[in-house]
């Protein structure tokens, strides 16, 4: 015997699922939520959730813990979160690597636009050229001679492939002609101990992630990276002001796995966009050298997907750049 539901018992069926999915949404949260950030402690990414997270735990009553899974340049913590249940209770820390990553790894066992889902924007913040306090170059025209002087001897670090940080120092090296090796880590902060150390000699970090060194004295900051002076370093200059044309920044947000409930999306969003506009958070991050970039899901989305674009681009004029520096080396290696 066939069994058919008529019309009214789907109409019925439909409404029961309507109305558990706002009973849930209503509820949300009802357990401990887990935050992935895809770096180590210290770095600005961990900052970031742990300033957000402490003050939305007690606005949604419930435990946000933030859960650390970095390696394979974010690829780690990011494939961690693609694979979590769409159950609101996995968020993600999204970042410029994983606009990057989708051209400078030829194969990811994800796809960050289409696996996971929006939520919000967090900030925008600069990256800061810093070096050791033991380098002699106290500016970026200083730097670029002394860079050219010694060329292959600078070690710059980064909290990993791929990052802002690491394609900023690439930009800088393309946009200079200087030659300098790159170091990567799991994150920035075992970078900045080896930065501070002298073990590396100029890294371009997210400004929340080095700047207490900088002010306390343990590095010292040669420029910001972005079009305009920084209100956090007002007298740093940008890099721009020596390399005309050089801009970079970084930016955060929070997406969680595809398939999450949009009435929970919605409900983080307005939390998200509502602790950012809160005083003392506010200040807090923009004492770190941050702008808020909240908004809607959808604004969000539009932003990552336009740096996925723009990275993409970047890419494709480096690995042409690295072709060509290739050849002739190979040439002059055949002389």
């Amino acid at each position: 015997m066939r069994l058919t539901l008529s019309k009214s018992g789907w109409i019925a069926a439909a409404i029961v699922g309507f109305l558990a999915i706002h009973v849930h949404a209503a509820d949300y949260p009802t357990r401990t939520i887990r935050w992935i950030v895809p770096y180590v402690p210290g770095g600005t990414t961990d900052i970031l959730a742990r300033i957000m997270s402490a003050r939305m735990a007690e606005k949604l009553g419930h435990i946000i813990v933030v859960d650390n899974r970095p390696g394979a340049g974010n690829n780690i913590g990011t494939e961690i979160a693609t694979k979590a249940a769409p159950d609101g209770y996995t968020w993600f820390l999204t970042n410029p690597a994983n606009a990057i990553n989708a051209t400078l790894y030829e194969k990811l066992p994800f796809n960050f636009l289409r696996d996971m889902a929006p939520v919000a924007g967090l900030i925008r913040v600069p990256n800061v050229m810093t070096v050791t306090r033991n380098l002699p170059a106290k500016s970026v025209p200083e730097f670029i001679t002394y860079a050219k002087a010694n060329p292959g001897k600078l070690n710059f670090s980064s909290g990993g492939a791929g990052t802002s940080v690491h394609l900023s120092g690439e930009l800088f090296k393309s946009m200079t002609g200087i030659n300098m090796v790159h170091v990567p880590y799991k994150g920035s902060a075992p970078a900045i101990i080896d930065l501070i150390s002298g073990q590396n000699h100029v890294m371009f970090d997210n400004m929340p992630g080095i700047i207490s060194f900088i002010r306390n004295g343990d590095l010292r900051a040669l420029a910001v990276t972005t079009a305009q002076r920084s209100p956090s370093l007002p007298n740093t200059p940008t890099v721009a002001e020596t390399v005309p044309g050089f801009e970079a920044s970084a930016w955060f947000g929070v997406a969680v796995p595809k398939g999450t409930s949009e009435a929970i999306i919605k409900r983080v969003n307005r939390e998200v966009n509502e602790t950012l506009k809160e005083p003392k958070i506010a200040a807090r991050l923009a004492d770190l050298g941050g702008t808020s970039i909240a908004g809607s899901p959808a604004e969000f989305w539009a932003l990552h997907t336009m740096e996925t674009e723009k990275w993409a681009k970047v890419m494709a004029l480096q690995e042409l750049e690295w072709a060509i520096l290739g050849h002739f080396r190979a040439l002059a290696a055949c002389k």
